[in-house]
């Protein structure tokens, strides 16, 4: 990716008149509870935004009057190679980030003192502590360059889109073959390995997020992680899981039957969330608010639970007393980029609608063009949910208990797409199979 563009953009934001400077920390190599096994490297998602740096204990300064980007590396000794590979040096380092100039890290302080920046723009309050610590004469401020580089990154640049198109192009490959692949009998761990397989062939080596391999009832566990279930004959399987390109995360969930037939119930619920998302998608495009397509999607849920005889009574009623929360319980969706949950999505003073469901969207704004996002409605059977609603007079009268009851080792469904908002609409990143003939088909043959 273009760190230098991303860099202009950025500094667009600022007046470049000013004598201030924005400082980023990388991130670290972190340790599994203070023994010296490390975890897999991955760099804080803002800094290599802007230094294009996906390596660790790398620092940088930003001078907001000139523009000038300062990149500091850590100083790498003989043992650093025997035990860790080659030493970049310094005019390698150079050609790779294309820093104004390069300094070793215990020159931070040297160089701030010559900028004399009135004001040092830092992401957090741990990195403002880190540079009062490396000089308590320093001005410090972290509200502005978080709200900065989260305006920035909403808005993809044609560079970043081809990155996620690319990720997404890896992961429809993985979602097929586990499609093609799984079978009653096999453990959700080796459905994995199948999936993370294909990732690493197609030279994706970082997991966007940790994946949810679920199978039977462990499909109406939001975020399940323990994939060590053996998935039986008539039982579903829901897969929610991607892997990033340089950064950016592809992000796809599809649900399916894991002998390759559906039975009634399944394809009745299953069909009813694909509509919601199928409608959801024709109505996503620049202006629409996400919470709109949110409450648009649960009306078409409750309005398919009614028809499955799962709940009664009129709409409208259900609607208001939020119904669909008790089979849909989070969002209808978030922001994607360099974290699977991407910044932005709620701009500074737009606050959370306390609402049961929609409490949980994690975007809520108008949508514009360059923003990608996910839209991915579930129905699920969770009895921590349902059994109170069951005995609550107000939710009761809505529900049919009998046939709530026999659907709760039923688990759940949920299709997630990944869509970039585009000037007319948008542009859907995700071509695994979904509709019901479809799937069928292709696990049969």
């Amino acid at each position: 990716m273009s760190a230098a563009t991303h860099r202009e953009k950025l500094l667009s934001l600022f007046d470049d008149n000013q004598d201030g400077v924005i400082f980023l920390k990388g991130a670290d190599v972190m340790y599994r509870y203070g023994t010296d096994y490390e975890f897999p490297f991955r760099q804080e998602s803002n800094f290599w935004y802007l230094a294009g740096v996906n390596e660790p204990e790398y620092q940088m300064v930003l001078d907001l009057k000139t523009g000038e980007f300062h990149l500091f590396h850590p100083k790498r000794d003989a043992q650093f190679a025997v035990w860790h590979g080659r030493v970049k040096t310094e005019d390698q380092i150079r050609d790779l980030y294309s820093p104004d100039h390069l300094h070793e890290l215990n020159d931070l302080l040297k160089v701030l003192k010559a900028l004399k920046p009135s004001l040092i723009y830092c992401l957090n309050e741990e990195q403002a502590e880190f540079i009062e610590d490396v000089d308590h004469g320093f001005t410090v401020e972290t509200e502005t360059l978080q709200d900065a580089i989260t305006y920035c990154r909403c808005i993809k640049t044609d560079e970043e889109l081809e990155l996620m198109r690319e990720a997404a192009r890896i992961n429809n490959i993985a979602h097929l073959e586990v499609m093609k692949a799984i079978k009653p009998g096999m453990y959700e761990y080796e459905a994995k390995a199948i999936f993370d397989y294909h990732q690493l062939k197609n030279g994706l080596l970082q997991p966007a997020y940790n994946g949810i391999h679920a199978g039977g009832t462990n499909s109406a566990i939001l975020h399940y992680v323990e994939n060590n279930h053996q998935i039986h004959d008539g039982e579903l399987y829901l897969i929610d899981a991607g892997y990033e390109k340089e950064g950016y995360a592809s992000d796809v969930t599809r649900t399916y039957p894991v002998n390759g037939t559906f039975t009634g119930d399944q394809a009745a619920i299953y069909q009813v969330v694909l509509d919601a998302l199928n409608k959801s998608i024709e109505r996503t495009r620049p202006g629409v608010k996400m919470e709109d397509l949110h409450m648009g999607a649960c009306r078409i849920i409750l309005q398919g639970l009614k028809d499955a005889g799962v709940v009664k009574g009129d709409l409208d009623e259900m609607m208001e007393k939020n119904i669909f929360a008790l089979f849909f319980p989070h969002g209808l969706g978030h922001f994607l980029g360099l974290d699977t949950h991407d910044v932005g999505g709620y701009p500074k003073g737009v606050e959370r609608i306390d609402r049961p469901g929609i409490r949980f969207l994690r975007v809520r704004r108008e949508l514009m063009p360059g923003m990608v996002i996910t839209i991915e409605p579930g129905i699920y059977f969770i009895p921590a949910l349902l059994k109170p609603a069951l005995e609550n007079s107000e939710q009761s009268k809505f529900l049919n208990a009998e046939r709530i009851q026999k659907l709760f080792g039923f688990g759940g469904v949920r299709i997630e797409d990944n869509l970039v908002i585009t000037e007319d609409g948008n542009e859907n990143l995700t071509d695994v199979p979904k509709e019901i003939k479809e799937i069928e088909a292709m696990m049969k043959s």
